[in-house]
């Protein structure tokens, strides 16, 4: 069932819904322990970590980013890789299965972005800019070595961001579900009550861990906002230099493979993978066809971008 047919009168957007993760990853393996964590719209039979990512007291800390304290986790050694999850129903968890992979050889750090689980909301006006701060502070608190982006939906757009303001600090990055973007294709509203009808244990799960539950349904409100409001076009991809994977589901309705393919044409040095059978979730629609792909961006020393074909536009 697609989104736009369970949210009445809401925008189907809500970055990171898993409406399709109902349908185990192919490939990956099933976990029947109860865990104290979930993500949105999270189905029997799906792939669920251990960890409970982004509610982990014993590997949490938190970073001062201006008015806000900002929630973030640190797993594995190696090279430092930053996952950035889905915005308004998104979570850490909800990338379980990639961090679970990653860490084995790298370092990964999980934040709660501004206003989602652990992290706080702030009094801030939420823009594209501010996003990128509040994960620019976090990286540097937490190494000074060039890092991997990798991020979904709405934290696949600040990847961008951070990657085109400071480029010295992003080694490359790894983006799933975000294309170009117009004002106004995401708008509508996004009520906390219309949420728990669809996933009460979750919507429950969160009011717990946020540090301000009272404030759930301002941030919601504050957050469809900015996003009916962004922009992302081809002058903003030229600015990132670094090498980037782009991901998307063939079957995208929030970032339509078009959106995507028209980023990958404008980045210089970017890859895409167009994965089969799978919704914005790709990750977990069709996991094994997404970690080959991420597996092999990562393991490649000397990353080169695919070649620009020009084609006749009709």
């Amino acid at each position: 069932m697609k989104p736009k047919q369970i949210l009445t009168g809401m925008i189907a957007f809500l970055v990171g819904v898993m409406l399709f993760g109902g349908a185990m990853a192919d490939g990956a393996a099933k976990n029947d322990d109860e865990n104290n964590i979930r993500y949105f719209m999270q189905q029997p039979g799906a792939y669920k970590s251990n960890e409970a990512y982004g509610n982990n007291l014993e590997v949490g800390h938190y970073c001062q980013v201006g008015d806000a304290r900002l929630y973030y986790e640190v797993y594995g050694q190696g090279k430092p890789v930053f996952v950035f999850h889905g915005g308004g129903v998104g979570s850490p968890y909800e990338m379980g299965q990639l961090i679970d992979n990653l860490r084995k050889n790298y370092q990964v750090i999980v934040v709660s972005t501004r206003g989602h689980g652990r992290s706080e909301i702030g009094h801030t006006r939420l823009t594209y800019e501010q996003k990128a701060e509040d994960m620019l502070t976090v990286m540097k608190e937490v190494t000074d070595e060039p890092a991997v982006l990798l991020g979904f939906s709405d934290g696949a757009y600040t990847a961008y961001k951070v990657a085109s303001v400071c480029p010295e600090r992003v080694n490359r990055v790894i983006a799933i579900g975000a294309g170009t973007l117009k004002p106004g294709f995401f708008s509508g509203d996004m009520k906390v009550d219309d949420l728990a009808k669809i996933d009460a244990a979750f919507i429950a799960q969160q009011k717990e861990i946020m540090p301000e539950p009272e404030r759930y349904q301002e941030f919601c409100t504050n957050y469809m906002s900015f996003w009916s409001r962004m922009r992302v076009d081809s002058e903003f991809f030229n600015t990132i230099t670094c090498p980037v994977l782009l991901i998307v589901g063939d079957e995208d309705d929030h970032a339509p493979v078009i959106t995507v393919l028209a980023a990958h044409q404008a980045i210089p040095d970017s890859r895409l993978c167009v994965v089969p059978k799978a919704w914005h979730s790709a990750f977990i629609d069709n996991f094994r066809v997404t970690w080959a792909a991420i597996e092999e961006f990562m393991e490649t020393k000397n990353v080169t971008g695919s070649k620009k074909v020009h084609y006749n536009e009709l």
